[in-house]
């Protein structure tokens, strides 16, 4: 799965029901609050528009602080947030969607995820129902899940008839997920990416990402983050590093060409084993 996306990347996600999402995002874990609310101030008056967080991280406060430090109007900022899975069920995901809002300082959440499946205790339905009510009563704008496989997005469809706008999952060039990448777009499904840059991995030595990134006159991180572009995923890198900050938005006024995409597409299985949304989860 290699297609090529050329300039029309650098345009948002139009999502299943209508909501546009900035075509890249920034991560936040594992930082606390004092530093994503510096971080994220920094990263929006950078031009960031999209912030990913989670209960889980324990920075929703610094999140929501940093939008309101950087000047940058709310409507101009698109925010992800996830909960736990204490919370799967429909009055649960009610509770879990008030406690994020409040957290951050928002009467509506852009993007909410369910943030693990946790199968152990088989309540993601119900959490799914509970996310599908708080859409209906504008509450979110958009509803998805985050580590889901496509048994457990099966599972939401067979049970309700309507799919996720929205599944994130770990991803890079070490691990293409091409089997979810395929179950997505059958269903309309944006994928995004979370480690998008290989976190652990030797991903930015790698000789095929440095002959691209000289080529083109990038960092390995710009080159891989490219690649995630043209194959139409939406990677949400983590940095606070102001440099990477202004280098990871600089992605839209270049191309990988086609052999560049295959051999970075050829890395899969490089990055070691994923974590299995199976058994582990918050």
């Amino acid at each position: 799965m290699t297609t090529t996306v050329p300039t029309s990347a650098s345009t948002p996600h139009v999502l299943r029901g209508g909501t546009a999402v900035p075509p890249v995002g920034l991560g936040t874990w594992p930082m606390d609050d004092a530093e994503a609310e510096r971080v994220v101030a920094q990263a929006l008056e950078a031009g960031w528009r999209l912030v990913d967080t989670a209960e889980n991280y324990g920075n929703e406060t610094g999140v929501g602080r940093g939008i309101r430090a950087s000047g940058v109007p709310r409507e101009q900022v698109f925010i992800t947030t996830k909960f736990n899975r204490q919370w799967h069920s429909v009055d649960g995901a009610a509770q879990a969607w008030a406690q994020s809002a409040r957290r951050l300082g928002v009467e509506q959440i852009d993007l909410l995820l369910i943030h693990w499946p946790n199968p152990d205790q088989d309540r993601f339905v119900q959490a799914w129902e509970g996310l599908l009510r708080l859409q209906q009563q504008g509450k979110v704008r958009a509803i998805g899940t985050s580590n889901f496989l496509p048994a457990h997005l099966q599972r939401l469809i067979d049970a309700t008839g309507v799919a996720p706008e929205v599944n994130q999952v770990q991803l890079s060039p070490v691990w293409t997920q091409a089997e979810a990448r395929r179950f997505h777009a059958a269903h309309g499904i944006v994928t995004e990416s979370w480690s998008p840059v290989g976190r652990d991995t030797a991903l930015l030595q790698h000789p095929a990402v440095l002959a691209a990134a000289q080529a083109r006159g990038r960092t390995p991180g710009q080159v891989v983050l490219r690649w995630h572009l043209q194959c139409g995923l939406l990677p949400i890198p983590k940095t606070s590093n102001p440099q990477r900050l202004r280098e990871n938005l600089a992605l839209f006024d270049f191309q990988l060409d086609d052999t560049e995409m295959a051999a970075l597409s050829a890395l899969d299985g490089q990055g070691g084993p994923l974590l299995s949304p199976l058994d582990f989860g918050h």
